[in-house]
This record gives C-alpha cells, sequence and structure tokens, in this order.
C-alpha cells in the first residue's frame, strides 16, 4: 500500500560505488521495531529501463539473443535497454532499442505495463511497450559480449512453452 506512513526513517546516505551505468548507496535507517539498521541501494544513472514486446504482421515475436556476463549464459529476450541520457524519454529508448536489437520500427508502440525490477536493493522500473506495425531496418551493435545479435522469430504459444520449459528465464520477457 504506497499511502501508508513508512516504517522506517532514513537517517544517512553514502555513495560508495559509482559507475557509468549504476551507483550504490549506503543507507542508514532507523525503526521503533529495531532501531538502526544499514541497506545497500542501486539507482541506474541514466534512469529505468523499457521492454519492447513486438509484433509481426504474421503473428511473430521477435526475441535477441544475448550473452549475459553475469550468468554466464545466453539469453532470449525482448528488445530492451536503458537511456542514453536522463532526460531520454521512455517511448524514445523504446523505439531506439527495437531498432538497435531487432531491427524493426513500429508504425505504433504503447505502453502497457511499468513494474519495479528488484525493490529489494535497486530503484530501477521497467516500462514494457506492445510494438505493432513493423517494417524491417538494418539494425546495429549493441555491446561487447554481443555485438550483433542475433534475432528469433516466435509465435506466442512458442514463446509460452520456452517460458515453461526454462529457455526464456528473463522476467521482464516473462512478464511481457
Amino acid at each position: 500500500d504506497p499511502w501508508r506512513p513508512t516504517p522506517v526513517k532514513e537517517e544517512s546516505r553514502k555513495q560508495i560505488v559509482e559507475t557509468h551505468y549504476f551507483n550504490v548507496d549506503r543507507v542508514a535507517f532507523s525503526s521503533a521495531q529495531v532501531g538502526q539498521f544499514e541497506r545497500f541501494i542501486l539507482h541506474e544513472n541514466n534512469g529505468d529501463t523499457v521492454g519492447v514486446l513486438a509484433v509481426t504482421a504474421d503473428g511473430k515475436i521477435p526475441f535477441v539473443e544475448q550473452y549475459r556476463i553475469p550468468t554466464h549464459r545466453w539469453t532470449l529476450e525482448i528488445p530492451a535497454g536503458h537511456a542514453n541520457a536522463p532526460s531520454e524519454q521512455y517511448l524514445d529508448v523504446a523505439s531506439r532499442k527495437l531498432r538497435e536489437e531487432a531491427g524493426y520500427e513500429a508504425s505504433k508502440l504503447t505502453q502497457f505495463t511499468r513494474f519495479i525490477n528488484t525493490p529489494s536493493f535497486s530503484s530501477q522500473y521497467t516500462a514494457l511497450y506492445l510494438a505493432t506495425g513493423l517494417k524491417e531496418v538494418d539494425r546495429s551493435a549493441i555491446g561487447p559480449e554481443t555485438p550483433r545479435p542475433a534475432v528469433r522469430l516466435y509465435t506466442q504459444q512458442e514463446a509460452m512453452e520456452m517460458v515453461t520449459n526454462g529457455t526464456i528465464v528473463d522476467a521482464k520477457t516473462i512478464i511481457a
């Protein structure tokens, strides 16, 4: 319940890690129930992220193959990413990521939900968009670990089967 009073009071905050993508703060809190305690909170430098559930004219969904270093595995994900600057709007990020990662432009992008990624230690949200009216365009490199990812097209039924059998494990993709 977001309207309920907070059960803790923030006493102090100190940034302890700064990177190009995120910062980590050590935050001291107090609570009537437990007294003083600390938490580490992750803040993304360029704000929230977006994910794009794109659907082609024949009902296929493009998934991007990406190698994810923290998990040491390949993933199948919807096109997604973060802003290049804090001022970049969600809709612009969604359009850019769809173009860069999957090689499509959409005549219509509609936000259908927004969720908190990991509320236990991060302030980051992800906004999900539905992209329709797709037109193929050139893709670009997206990162050193997967410079030009493969794009795979699957039906909704195939995608649901891959969620069930553990092929698709990315949270934003499963939510979409």
